[in-house]
């Protein structure tokens, strides 16, 4: 956190804010970089948090048509952290990664082994959240690379397709949450 954390009045809040929040509430003042990790941050915070505190069964059980569960949720978004920061930024290779199939024509990314418990979950999509964190550490937001059916592409690029990407389960996240037990909001 920056030394502008001081300036914020957490008595306007109605309760105090985490750290993640504080970051959002700074980044007004920060620079991109900051700015742009600030809110991909709270968006894997957000998803955290809807998935903290159901049951195993309510994990995993599917209130919608698709294949989107909390515990399904978990999984597909570190394997989509691993895809854009491991393979497309620094090149990885795919097979090393543990993901066999392409994004988006293949999708068993939601599917849901007995091994895929939610602490594993949660425990896997934290530890893909700090490998993306420090794939990007030391590159320029301007750092490229290509994909093939898009084309050259920057880390830039990655930051505002996660922060779409991730805030967007957040918002199923939240729905099925409040399907499962009538909690809301983060």
């Amino acid at each position: 956190m920056t030394d502008t954390d001081s300036s914020i009045d957490e008595s306007a809040f109605p309760r105090p804010l985490t750290d993640t929040e504080k970051r959002i509430v700074t980044a007004g003042r920060a620079d991109e970089r900051e700015t742009l990790e600030a809110f991909l941050d709270d968006q894997r915070a957000a998803v955290i948090g809807r998935a903290s505190g159901v049951s195993e069964s309510d994990a995993r059980r599917r209130l919608v048509p698709s294949k989107t569960t909390l515990a399904g949720m978990l999984k597909h978004l570190a394997i989509v952290e691993r895809n854009w920061f491991q393979h497309h930024l620094l090149g990885r290779d795919k097979a090393e990664l543990g993901i066999d199939f392409e994004l988006p024509e293949e999708d068993p990314s939601w599917d849901l082994t007995d091994d895929d418990t939610l602490p594993a979950l949660v425990a896997d999509y934290e530890r893909a959240c700090a490998e993306s964190r420090a794939a990007a550490a030391d590159l320029p937001l301007e750092q490229s690379f290509v994909e093939p059916r898009i084309g050259e592409l920057s880390l830039r690029w990655i930051y505002v397709h996660m922060i779409e990407e991730t805030a967007r389960h957040a918002g199923h996240a939240d729905i099925i949450r409040e399907q499962i037990d009538g909690t809301s909001g983060f």
